[in-house]
């Protein structure tokens, strides 16, 4: 807010308006360049946008400051702070409610860990089951689990998903020769 005070009052006194119009547009564009820095998204998460947004305030803020627009720097100062702390109980009210599984797609990822001599019988055994219980696989990916364990995760295409019969796969694997553990597991993010 300070530096586009500066910029704008250094333009308005050394060009006139005509300067200020075009340090005020500069200003614009180099704080939505910085703001758009702030923005990281994450998977379905995304991050920054409330800095972002206090930033594009903060530069208003200075830029009417240094047009001489004191009433106006001041009621945009106000609705910065407001949107910042007013707004604050809102958005931890909407962050703790729980996702309503029947508006919410989710993924549908199968844990099968065994040792690394039984994989390719594990393998066929879990496509198996899926397919008999009519649920389709989108891939399936192998990661090395310790020394001489492999993790098989299969993840399944989207579609509605009974939970027994989720549970029902997976007691089955953990009954498969050199299954140390079978588990599923719904989330909203791949």
């Amino acid at each position: 807010a300070v530096g586009a005070a500066a910029f704008v009052d250094i333009a308005n006194r050394l060009g006139g308006a005509t300067g200020a119009y075009h340090v005020v547009a500069y200003v614009v564009s180099g704080v939505g360049f910085l703001g758009a820095g702030t923005i990281m998204k994450a998977g379905l998460n995304v991050r920054g946008l409330n800095t972002a947004a206090t930033l594009w305030g903060s530069a208003a803020v200075g830029a009417c400051a240094g047009a001489d627009l004191i009433i106006e720097a001041m009621l945009a100062s106000v609705f910065v702070i407001a949107s910042n702390t007013l707004l604050r109980p809102a958005v931890n009210y909407i962050n703790r409610r729980p996702i309503d599984a029947n508006r919410t797609e989710l993924s549908y990822t199968i844990y099968a860990v065994c040792v690394n001599e039984q994989q390719h019988h594990v393998r066929i055994r879990l496509e198996w089951l899926l397919k008999s219980a009519n649920y389709p696989i989108r891939e399936i990916r192998f990661h090395p689990f310790g020394e001489d364990e492999i993790e098989i995760e299969a993840h399944l295409l989207a579609t509605s998903v009974e939970t027994e019969a989720l549970d029902d796969i997976t007691a089955r694997l953990n009954l498969e020769a050199g299954v140390s553990r079978a588990f599923w597991n719904s989330s909203t993010t791949d």
